[in-house]
Formats: structure tokens, sequence, C-alpha cells
């Protein structure tokens, strides 16, 4: 018995709340049990120095966690004075599955900057961050469509990401904090609405995984996106 009482293949509650900063051209509240995240989507009529002139555009994202997201107070990373290495393989790993669905030609000469703030942290912080980015993303370019800033379709599918693990022999789904602690093999997984893999991330904490181990972690990894992709349909309808 897992240690939330789910069956193995079964996601922890998953909410996505659009249009939740005023500001923001596009903005989601992401729950996935009790990891929340607050993702906001910002224009910018600005690009890298090194994409100037290329006649595209460039989606990138940033990460931070509160400093009371997590049972002890985390310093900030400004106080520090530098990101720490974790946080900015997450936000590079947010911003490359954005862009694996995402026209850069079709966004023009502008910048979309996605941020991701993790409010309370309880495990998958950078998969409900994938899963949230792309309700604000999508909100972002309906924005700049309402305004003829854009014509084509900039968004080519879905982007979603979940974790799953092996945890006392079994591979479970979706992650909390306290089997993601303990799990013999820890993955994240990134895939299109359509099914197509965009990174894989698998570790094994304790004992090496089996190629059938981690056949059935991405088995139970399609089946939860498929979950969560319908929920971001029903989300932007």
């Amino acid at each position: 018995m897992r240690p939330s009482r789910r069956q193995p293949d079964e996601l922890r509650p998953v909410s996505l709340e659009r249009g939740v900063v005023k500001y923001a051209e596009g903005s989601c509240f992401v729950k996935f049990g009790d990891t929340h995240v607050l993702v906001t989507a910002t224009l910018e009529d600005r690009l890298p120095p090194w994409l100037k002139g290329q006649a595209r555009g460039w989606v990138t994202a940033e990460y931070g966690m509160l400093p009371r997201a997590t049972l002890e107070r985390t310093r900030r990373e400004a106080a520090a004075g530098k990101q720490g290495g974790r946080t900015v393989e997450i936000q590079r790993l947010i911003g490359r599955s954005l862009r694996s669905v995402v026209d850069l030609k079709a966004l023009g000469e502008r910048q979309i900057t996605i941020d991701c703030d993790v409010i309370q942290a309880d495990g998958g912080t950078r998969t409900a961050s994938i899963t949230g980015a792309w309700i604000a993303l999508y909100d972002c370019l309906a924005w700049m469509k309402a305004r003829s800033m854009i014509e084509a379709e900039v968004l080519r599918d879905h982007i979603a990401a979940i974790s799953c693990g092996v945890c006392s022999g079994t591979a479970v789904l979706d992650l909390d904090y306290a089997e993601d602690s303990q799990a013999d093999t820890d993955a994240n997984f990134v895939l299109t609405g359509s099914g197509n893999i965009v990174e894989v991330q698998a570790t094994a904490e304790k004992t090496p995984f089996s190629e059938a181990q981690f056949s059935a972690l991405l088995a139970l990894a399609r089946k939860g996106i498929a979950k969560l992709v319908d929920l971001q349909k029903m989300a932007v309808m």
C-alpha cells in the first residue's frame, strides 16, 4: 500500500486554474496533490542577442521555490547571490519542454518567459511546473492572437510531465515526497499530447533497474500524461 493509499497507476488530485494573475499575459495555478506551483507567462518584445535577426522567437523559463515551500525554511537564492544547480537544471528542462511544441518562427521576434514559483512542495515540482506552464503559454498566445499579434498557430501540441518510480519493487505513478525520498528508482517523463517523448530523466537511487521495469514506468507515464492532457483540454475549453 502506498503512503497516500493510492493505486500504483493513480495520480494525485490535479487541478489547473487559469487566469489567476491580473497582470500576466497568461497564468495558471497548478496543484498536484500538496505540490502547488504558480506559473505566469510574460510577453516581451526582446530576444537574446544571439537570436536577433533570425526571424524567430524564443520561449524560456525561470523556476524558484519559496522559502517555506518545504518543511524547513530554504534560504532565498537571491540572498546567496546565485542560483543552485538544481534550479538551473529544472528551469532549462521547462524551457526545452515548451519549445518542443512551439513554432518559434510563427511566434515572431518576441520572447515569452515562463515563471514557475513553487508555493508548496511535496514531490514532482518540475512535472507540475511543465504541465501548468503549457496552460500559461496557451493563454499568452491567445492574448496575442486576440490583438492580431500572431496569425499562424504557434502551439503544435500539448506538453505535460509526470514522475514515476519503483518503490518496494513496484512501479508507481506520480510520486509524492514520502515515496520520492525512499524510491529505488526515480524517473521524470515529458511527453507530448500525441504521445511522443520529449525527455526522460531516470535514476537508480538504490538498486539498478531492469529494462522491464523501465518499460513499466514508461507505460505508467503514458497513462498519467494522457489524463493530464485531458485536464489541460478541459481547462482551456
